[in-house]
């Protein structure tokens, strides 16, 4: 299946990912994050840096692999390290390789469509408009295409990864959050433009529109944990945006796990435009809806939370993370979360580190310097997301990482 060449560098990075996740630097991570989810007063803010997104200025010079299916592993095992070994932000490196009985849906069974720019790596796409007039279209909006993968799939992947790598790095079944972004579903369908003015067109068309969709997601979730597919979400396993979910407020011992025993994630980042009353009036009611499956809640993306914090997302009492983007009010959310169990996760502005070839190290200090000193007294944890250009090389966000943890080293207390 691989060359020689090809085998020995797979082996490499397989020995090198478990001696990482074996090694005191990691342990000693690994218990930050357990103060940090456990909300003690004497955890410190965690960093991370969110690779994907900028991973073509990252991995290329790094790949050695000539084959294309080891050039896949190759690609996916230096996700796992380079974090760690490039970085030295607090992404967490595991002594085994996770996979997760899920679960999918398809909204109202018209599957998204894209047009893409011809550019090759631009960024640019469309969503297809299928929903253009809310009363014409309405017709098209069926129960939506709950996907429960055979289980049987999953066991054949881990069975012919661990003939491949297990007897070094094992897979791993590995409880996966719940996620749900009702508008963005929407969008994708019917264009931003066309949603607003449908709100506005026919209020009562659009509530039966936000009904269905969000009983066809607490239907999917009652699904999988009728099948079964929800383990334990109380550790190194992923919630959505960059963070992680660890917590001591839920269980991580059970025969049968609940939608409530698991970690979920929404968002609205889509309905920014809208004022807090129509939040209220057309989002909220179904979002809780939805929410309230979750044991836990990490809620937001890009919108700011602040305008609809203290009339709505104050009330979620599962509420564990929330979003503080670059465009939300951080000394306003500094002073809600101040002493609450609820994690202040920043989003960095990206252009700090994605706009030009150098750093502006006085620029990097000035904007985490505003965070620490707003989050005072919060749970403070720091994702940096968007970056999809770095311009340089990897020093450039290993630099970055030490500027935020100088930052927060000189001004948290």
């Amino acid at each position: 299946m691989f060359s020689n060449a090809d085998r020995q560098r797979l082996d490499r990075l397989v020995h090198q990912q478990v001696e990482i996740a074996h090694s005191e630097k990691m342990q000693k991570l690994l218990k930050d994050w357990e103060r940090h989810g456990r909300f003690d007063p004497d955890s410190r803010p965690m960093v991370t840096m969110e690779l994907w997104t900028f991973r073509e200025d990252i991995l290329p010079p790094l790949m050695e692999c000539t084959g294309e299916e080891a050039r896949k592993w190759e690609e996916r095992f230096l996700m796992n390290i380079v974090n760690h070994t490039l970085f030295d932000d607090d992404t967490i490196v595991t002594d085994y390789m996770p996979f997760s009985y899920g679960g999918a849906m398809v909204p109202f069974r018209l599957p998204v469509q894209v047009e893409h720019a011809e550019k090759e790596g631009g960024l640019g796409h469309h969503f297809v408009e299928q929903l253009k007039d809310l009363e014409e279209d309405f017709h098209k909006l069926q129960s939506s295409e709950l996907i429960l993968p055979p289980k049987e799939e999953t066991d054949r992947e881990m069975a012919e990864y661990n003939e491949l790598f297990g007897a070094v790095l094992p897979a791993k079944l590995t409880g996966h959050s719940l996620y749900s972004c009702p508008v963005q579903d929407i969008i994708h369908l019917m264009s931003m433009e066309n949603m607003f003015f449908a709100m506005y067109d026919y209020p009562e068309l659009f509530h039966q529109m936000m009904d269905l969709l969000t009983d066809d997601y607490v239907a999917l979730f009652q699904a999988e944990e009728q099948d079964g597919r929800l383990l334990s979400t109380t550790g190194c396993e992923r919630v959505a945006q960059g963070s992680y979910c660890f917590t001591d407020q839920l269980p991580s011992q059970r025969e049968h796990y609940r939608t409530t025993d698991i970690w979920g994630y929404m968002d609205c980042q889509e309905s920014a435009g809208l004022s807090p009353a129509m939040y209220g009036e057309f989002i909220f009611p179904y979002y809780k809806k939805v929410l309230d499956c979750y044991g836990r809640i990490s809620y937001g993306c890009c919108e700011a939370v602040d305008p609809i914090w203290d009339e709505y997302l104050s009330n979620l009492n599962r509420l564990g993370k929330v979003s503080i983007s670059p465009w939300c009010n951080e000394e306003f959310m500094g002073q809600r979360l101040q002493g609450k169990k609820i994690t202040y996760l920043r989003k960095p502005d990206p252009t700090l580190i994605g706009v030009g070839s150098r750093l502006d190290e006085d620029a990097v200090r000035a904007h985490f310097r505003k965070t620490v000193q707003a989050a005072r007294g919060c749970t403070l944890e720091i994702v940096q997301r968007d970056v999809y250009q770095i311009h340089n090389t990897y020093e450039k966000v290993r630099r970055y990482v030490e500027l935020i943890r100088e930052e927060c080293e000189n001004h948290q207390k």
